[in-house]
């Protein structure tokens, strides 16, 4: 089901969110300072591209640098990745068969807010097991 879901989002919405995550990366790059952002872009924008089958775990040794990073984060390239994850959950879920794509949409709405301090894990259960064993959950 994580396979049909994951395509259908593909075509519909995740390819075009897919290449809004590496625009911003590649321009946060651009801009040397900003490299760590840009990094965090790019690992978002495989997870936009194929989110089914993963979800986002906090990190336990985040603390103030995490949350400074994701101010300056918001300030240069969230907010309108976040709009556009709302836009296109808006548009998902007008048809019936969009609603659990819009819904997934919505979901990423935090992440691409505030992606510093946050981690993408698989949902498998051995896999998923394996990271939170990492993050000593």
């Amino acid at each position: 089901m994580r396979t049909v879901l994951n395509v259908i989002w593909l075509v519909l919405s995740g390819f075009w969110l897919f290449l809004a995550y590496i625009a911003a990366g590649i321009l946060l790059c651009v801009l040397i300072v900003t490299i760590p952002w840009g990094i965090a872009s790019f690992r978002i924008a495989t997870y936009a591209l194929w989110p089914f089958g993963r979800t986002i775990v906090e990190k336990q040794n985040s603390g103030v640098w995490a949350f400074l990073g994701n101010v300056i984060w918001v300030i240069l390239a969230g907010w309108w990745l976040a709009l556009a994850h709302i836009v296109s959950g808006i548009a998902l879920c007008i048809t019936i068969i969009g609603i659990p794509l819009g819904i997934a949409d919505f979901k990423m709405v935090p992440i691409s807010i505030m992606p510093l301090g946050k981690d993408i894990v698989s949902t498998r259960q051995g896999e998923f097991d394996d990271a939170l064993a990492k993050r000593g959950v």
